[in-house]
């Protein structure tokens, strides 16, 4: 079997029916092509539709032998799974022989988060005399008030802001459209920075329809965003390892520690999974565990 030719349906597939990024369809590609280069390392070929699960098994103990670590093995795996996927539905292979294979266990690092005094320290520093403030404060309410993801919000257009019925669309990971509600702070920072600064912008063709924009008038990048977190992280003296991730991460833990419904937060976020979402509810045990430490006569 020409396993190159099935690559290239394979990326074809990833492309046009999942909506893959073009660095996400590379990622996917790379993952198969470790299963080739252990072939290669061995002297085997790689034949798709003779592939058994020991044969896999094997493939991940060398994975361990050259040192790959274990959250990296589990991406690699789920690439290959998807691959051999794609071949059962062409009816290459008859059966997977991925089905019952097995990630390695890892760690969930928790990630760090902010609490409302810091996020308020965050916005009080910001210069809102100076052009960009305006817009500036609008960024970091957005991302915690919101939850959204760096590239949601510099891909966030005019035309998706619903501001009578207090709703933005966003477009997630895999092209997605989702529908999250905007609170009254975030919109109303929104509604100044758009009717008061940025019409004061030469905004370029092409840009007309993005919020947030730089001086140029083109659409503000992601690296404008990180800086702009870490420079204000630094100013009020926050030592965490921060990001616009962050505000993401603090928007989902809030919500939990207020009592919202795992389900709803997993549908703002863009969560594939609830097991994704539910990593929350282990920080929401911490500050449970952290407030009967502080205030319970017998803790």
């Amino acid at each position: 079997m020409n396993t190159q030719s099935y690559l290239k349906g394979f990326k074809d597939y990833l492309k046009l029916e999942r909506s893959l990024s073009s660095h996400s369809i590379e990622a996917y590609l790379n993952d198969v092509d470790k299963l080739i280069q252990y072939h290669l390392s061995i002297d085997k070929e790689l034949i798709l539709n003779q592939l058994q699960l020991s044969d896999l098994r094997e493939f991940i103990t060398w994975l361990n032998e050259i040192g790959m670590q274990a959250n990296t093995q589990a991406r690699v795996i789920s690439g290959i799974k998807a691959f051999f996927t794609y071949l059962m539905q062409e009816e290459v292979i008859k059966e997977d022989p991925t089905a019952l294979l097995e990630a390695p266990k890892l760690s969930r690092k928790l990630p760090d988060t902010l609490n409302i005094y810091e996020i308020n320290q965050l916005i009080d520093a910001i210069d809102a005399s100076k052009p960009e403030g305006m817009r500036n404060k609008a960024i970091i309410e957005m991302l915690y008030g919101c939850g959204l993801r760096v590239t949601e919000l510099t891909e966030l257009r005019i035309s998706n802001v619903y501001a009578e019925t207090e709703f933005i669309k966003v477009i997630g990971k895999g092209n997605k459209e989702r529908i999250i509600p905007i609170g009254g702070v975030a919109l109303k920072l929104l509604e100044i920075y758009v009717s008061q600064i940025r019409v004061h912008l030469n905004i370029k063709k092409g840009h007309e329809d993005y919020i947030f924009l730089n001086r140029s008038g083109t659409r503000l990048s992601r690296i404008s965003v990180f800086n702009l977190i870490k420079s204000l992280a630094l100013k009020v003296g926050i030592h965490k390892s921060i990001s616009p991730h962050t505000l993401r991460h603090s928007f989902a833990t809030h919500l939990i520690e207020g009592g919202a419904d795992l389900r709803a937060v997993q549908e703002m976020l863009g969560h594939v999974s609830i097991t994704t979402t539910e990593i929350y509810t282990h920080l929401d045990r911490e500050y449970l565990q952290s407030v009967i430490t502080q205030f319970h006569p017998r803790a």
